[in-house]
């Protein structure tokens, strides 16, 4: 198995991939799930109705269900008395099991009906896991304790803790969880019950009454979660690993098989790792990390191989207890089905393979006697599963490799040799060391620490064979004359084929994992544990310092996030290996362009590649399908068709001599080729070769016309020509190289050449949208303009802002950072780079963009423009074409426009009073057009001053300013009566809150000063108020002239005059038309106090209408010398009265 990370997301990814691309990484969000108002803290999925269902930290269960493609709540619940700490559907996905902190469980159905509810007293529960047969119910506690229970709530017994037999006090829980068997088990009694602790200690079980559990020690120092795959072979378990030295702790998940054994571990980067779960298919694990969710892509150990165009492959099911192996025959599209108990592997080779098995305990009658005693079995079958031959060992078959007449087996301390029967196809040569190795046995074993010489070693004996070792095996290849062992400590063993012999040892670095000899024998590919290939020659090749010949010498080849790798058939130097979702192909250790495949490589031969897609086949594995084997030509057979298809076989026979003639630099031959092929350009490249006069440099350029281009490359640099090197790179586009070469050569590089190559590679992140990667390109490259760009894309607006500043005046990017800015909203540093620049026009223009109106009047006064009134008045425009009235009030207040603003809110107030709105709400709205008003007669006054400046009185400053409102104001009624409408509304309001106080005198009076307000306030309601007041006060007469007035309205329909009708002569048949006392309307107090703060004396106030001011805090005529006047809306009340108000009644400014 191998694991790597592929990409940080988010969590949702679309069904769109390419075909044979396994768990593909285009993850797209395509849905928010939004119902819980607290965070989520449980979440599990309903695999059979595909539900999913999540608990937050208020309790609160939502099950989601997908109806046409969008998710949607199907059922909500709410215990309201405890958090939900753990949920999980049982094998069917017909019941749900829920259970609470405070040890309350309910089990309900999938159709949201609740089965039984249980009340666990004293116990505070923290998972809950079913068993595959839905009859058992496992309860862990927040004490460590796991509790087993039946489907019906009752307790059994509680669960032995192996794994803690050496703990003391109360430990946490990690997780649970039971392979509910969905894919069937790798072999029967299979381990399928995990559970684990936080501290690091683990254990498999086969049942929950399992006395011999599998015990597995982490090593980690805190687990958060675990989780078995799709098919219950490999198990997950996600933590932290603390490393002494370390400074942090390092996250970490580790893959185990369900006995224990570790497969794989993953690094993980991030703060703190909290869940992982797999995907359906087990093709891809996700893990969430901080505020992340990591995706890892896994390339699974199928148990397959392939041999006479007959792919074999096993697979589980849940119905049998044997593996399934299938011979699918790719030629003929049939498929053969053979059922093999405990299987451990499958080897192919040639037109055969090996079946490694664990033993039957009871073998049959004519079973050889050595099977009595043996633990595993080695079956020897053809393409269509056939048994050809059988042996049974007593080692574990942890490792086989085949040729075509030996199969080696290798366990951790020794390797087992056979030597099989079938000799079909095989030549004299072969045939020979056949029958050669027939008389000496065609069995042997060795052990590891073992140093064979190839003669009479390595009898039958398998008792040596468990002799325990420092540094085991770990995997093993060969060929027909070769066979190497790779062990943990990185040694690799050499050995002779058939006879073995120990040849020579090697040492490297890290752990190998795969190995693969060519098929010459000459070079060995070595995959490690960290999937790095890398490559040893085993022939000799090189001389050291004192002449003598040394072999092994390892290439400078490197790759990494291999997985799979074959060397080619026919040809030593050609091979094809699989990097994450690519497979490339090599000559010589140069590759060609990538394939994106995820396929199995199966066959290289013939410059043909054959690779099955497993991923697919394994979705159905009963039904393979010729679409999922594909072949792949590699460049050089492509090329070749395409030559041929393009000029015919002649000329493309031409062509070919003109190549092989260049390999050899024979110009005359090329060049007559070329001719013949009429190939212009290749003539050209043959005279520009022969004016060179190094046979180096026309080698180099030879390979660089071949496509070499790394080859070219070497040349170049092996003869000093480092600029050579540069250019042709430059090119490739290969600006990476580019950089690498300018600054790894002796000497001063060109700077300029330096900023063009930052440049380049700046380019190439910015067109993949890697922005942070692309600013730290571009600033080496001193390309300001497209770092603005860079820093906009990647919304780094400080970044723009100080690159703004370094920018000397009047640069040409200025403008464009400035509009940049504009389109963010930031007015502040728009302005800023726009002034820098000396467009002042651009930046009272952002300003009106943004609606900074105070700015962009203060700059078109700095900078004595005259633009901002048409463009005042344009926005205006739009805003009120849009029905937007309150914004163009905002845009003219902000712009100190206060006349149009109030002209727009006494509109707004007037449509107000229309609909009939609250009286409150017309009030404030005419006050808020009264108080424009104001400032408006402020604005004047304060302009006069300015331009008297001191040269005049204020009596005739106060003057020159009313003539300019003369002059600039065409409306003077809202300049003269601009507080009239709030009058009117605020008497309205009084007098209905008097009456209702019970003060029906004071309510009457304040009535009576309505009727000067009909232009405002409807008459019905203005003479309906003041009749009811008047009623209430016994003032009849008053009350019949109200009626009087309202029966001679005209707005009103004969219906509602003839109600009016009715009830005056409901009334005035009762009571007589006549006001019990006399109105105080008309009785004047005259007379004269003095005149002190902010209190006013003078003989009786009349206002210029001829009227007697009116108290606003009671309603009251003012009859009195001593009275207070506000000094916002210039209105009188009684000294008495005001003083128990700290604000003004009308226009609610602050009294004093």
């Amino acid at each position: 198995m191998f694991i790597y990370l592929s990409k940080k997301g988010k969590v949702i990814y679309n069904d769109a991939k390419l075909k044979g691309l396994a768990a593909p990484s285009n993850l797209s969000m395509n849905q928010t799930l939004e119902g819980h108002s607290g965070a989520v803290q449980v979440v599990t999925w309903n695999e059979q109705y595909q539900k999913l269902t999540t608990s937050d930290q208020n309790g609160l269960i939502i099950v989601w269900m997908l109806y046409k493609g969008s998710w949607y709540e199907e059922m909500i619940n709410n215990r309201n008395k405890s958090v939900v700490r753990s949920m999980s559907w049982n094998a069917d996905g017909l019941k749900i099991c829920i259970v609470y902190e405070d040890g309350a469980v309910i089990v309900g159905s999938v159709d949201g009906n609740r089965i039984w509810g249980k009340e666990l007293k004293g116990t505070t529960l923290a998972h809950v896991a079913w068993s595959p047969d839905s009859k058992i119910l496992l309860f862990g506690m927040a004490n460590g304790e796991i509790h087993i229970y039946d489907n019906q709530g009752n307790f059994i017994m509680k669960m032995s803790m192996t794994c803690l037999n050496s703990m003391t006090g109360a430990l946490s829980i990690a997780g649970i969880h039971w392979y509910l068997g969905a894919e069937g088990y790798l072999e029967p009694d299979c381990p399928c019950l995990a559970v684990c602790f936080t501290n690091g200690h683990c254990q498999v079980m086969r049942h929950e009454s399992d006395d011999h559990p599998v015990i597995i020690e982490t090593g980690m120092w805190h687990v958060a979660s675990i989780q078995w795959n799709h098919c219950g072979s490999v198990l997950a378990i996600a933590g932290s690993l603390r490393t002494n030295g370390a400074e942090k702790d390092t996250n970490v998940v580790h893959f185990y098989t369900p006995f224990g054994e570790h497969l794989r571990t993953l690094k993980v980067p991030g703060k703190q790792m909290t869940a992982v779960s797999w995907e359906g298919g087990g093709l891809r694990i996700g893990l969430a990390v901080d505020s992340y969710i990591y995706f890892a892509n896994i390339r699974p150990d199928y148990k397959w191989g392939y041999c006479s165009n007959t792919v074999v492959y096993a697979y589980t099911r849940p119905d049998r207890l044997e593996y399934s192996v299938v011979f699918w025959d790719t030629k003929n599209n049939e498929k053969f089905v053979k059922y093999v108990k405990s299987l451990m592997s499958v080897t192919t080779c040639g037109d055969f393979c090996i079946l490694a098995t664990k033993a039957d305990d009871s073998p049959q009658e004519d079973t050889e006697v050595e099977a009595v005693t043996a633990k595993y079995a080695l079956v020897l079958c053809n393409s269509i599963g056939t048994p050809q031959d059988s042996k049974y060992i007593d080692i574990d078959p942890l490792f086989i490799t085949m040729t075509k007449t030996h199969t080696i087996a290798a366990s951790k301390e020794a390797f087992y040799v056979w030597q099989y029967r079938v000799a079909k196809k095989l030549t004299a040569l072969e045939i020979n060391q056949v029958a050669k190795t027939r008389k000496e046995g065609r069995e042997r074993v060795y052990h590891i620490d073992d140093s064979p010489s190839g003669t009479s070693d390595g009898a039958l004996n398998f008792a040596k064979a468990f002799t325990a070792t420092r540094d085991p095996i770990c995997c093993i290849t060969a060929t027909d004359r070769m066979l190497v062992v790779g062990r943990e400590s990185g040694t690799l063993q050499r050995y002779s084929l058939p006879n073995i012999s120990l040849l020579q040892k090697y040492s490297l670095m890290t752990r190998p994992y795969q190995l693969s000899l060519n098929c010459n024998s000459s070079r060995l590919a070595i995959i490690d544990i960290t999937g790095v290939l890398t490559f040893l020659d085993m022939e000799t090749r090189a001389m050291d310092a004192e002449g003598a010949l040394t072999a092994g010498d390892p290439s400078k080849f490197e790759r990494k996030d291999v997985w799979d790798m074959k060397w080619a058939n026919d040809n030593p130097d050609l091979f094809s290996m699989m990097e994450k979702t690519r497979m490339y192909v090599f000559r010589n250790l140069d590759p060609e362009e990538p394939i994106q495949t995820s396929g199995f490589i199966c066959h290289f031969e013939d410059l043909e590649i054959k690779s099955v897609l497993l991923d697919e086949i394994m979705r159905d594995p009963d039904v393979p399908n010729k679409d999922y084997l594909m072949n792949f030509e590699i460049r050089s057979l492509r090329d070749s068709r395409a030559l041929i298809e393009k000029v015919g076989i002649e000329d493309a026979s031409q062509r070919l001599l003109a190549e092989a003639a260049l390999q050899k630099l024979d110009l005359k031959t090329a060049e007559q080729a070329f001719v013949r092929c009429k190939d212009y350009q290749g003539i050209e490249f043959v005279k520009r070769l022969g004016n060179l006069q190094n046979e180096a440099m026309k080698q180099a350029e030879v390979a660089a016309y071949f496509s070499r281009f790394e080859e070219a490359e070497r040349m170049y640099l092996d003869m000093d020509r480092r600029d050579l090197a540069i250019s042709l790179r430059i090119k490739l586009g290969d600006w990476f190289r580019v950089l690498q070469l300018l600054k790894t050569g002796s000497g001063d590089c060109d700077d300029a050449l330096l900023e063009q190559a930052y440049n380049a590679i700046g380019d190439y992140f910015a067109d993949r949208q890697k922005w942070l990667n692309a600013v730290q390109y571009y600033q080496q490259g001193r390309n300001q303009e497209r770092l603005a760009e860079c820093y906009y894309m990647q919304e780094d607006y400080d970044g723009l802002e100080r690159l703004a500043n370094s920018l000397q005046e009047n640069h040409k990017l200025l403008p464009d950072i400035g509009r940049m800015f504009v389109t963010v909203g930031m007015c502040e540093q728009a302005v800023s780079a726009f002034l820098k620049s000396n467009q002042p026009k651009a930046a009272v223009d952002a300003c009106v963009h943004l609606n900074q109106w105070n700015k962009a009047v203060e700059l078109a006064k700095n900078h004595s423009m005259r633009e901002i009134g048409p463009l005042l008045s344009k926005y205006a425009s739009h805003l009120l074409e849009k029905k937007k009235i309150l914004e163009a009030v905002e845009l003219y207040r902000k712009a100190h426009h206060f006349l149009d603003a109030a002209k727009l809110m006494f509109k707004i107030a007037e449509e107000e009073a229309k609909k009939r709105t609250r009286p409150l709400r017309v009030k404030k709205l005419y006050v808020l057009a009264a108080l424009l008003v104001e400032n408006f007669h402020t604005q004047i006054k304060n302009s006069q001053q300015n331009k008297s400046k001191g040269k005049k009185s204020e009596a005739t400053s106060a003057l020159a300013g009313l003539l300019e409102e003369d002059e600039t104001s065409s409306d003077s009624r809202i300049l003269d009566d601009a507080w009239r409408g709030a009058e009117a509304y605020h008497f309205f309001l009084l007098a209905q809150r008097q009456l209702y106080d019970g003060n029906v005198d004071a309510a009457m009076r304040t009535a009576l000063h309505l009727r000067d307000y009909e232009d405002i306030i409807p008459a019905v309601e203005i003479y309906s108020l003041l009749a009811i007041c008047s009623s209430a006060n016994c003032a009849f007469g008053t009350c019949s002239r109200a009626f009087i007035k309202l029966e001679s309205l005209e707005t009103l329909t004969s219906d509602q005059r003839q109600l009016y009708e009715d009830l005056a002569l409901e009334i005035f048949t009762k009571h007589s038309p006549r006001d019990t006392r006399q109105s105080q309307r008309d009785s004047l107090t005259e007379g004269r106090i003095p005149s002190y703060g902010r209190w006013r004396s003078c003989e009786v106030i009349v206002t210029p209408d001829g009227k007697l001011p009116t108290c606003i805090v009671t309603g009251r005529v003012i009859s009195e010398y001593q009275f207070w006047m506000c000094t916002v809306c210039k209105h009188y009340a009684l000294e008495q009265e005001i003083t128990q108000h700290n604000f003004c009644p009308l226009c609610h400014s602050a009294v004093g």
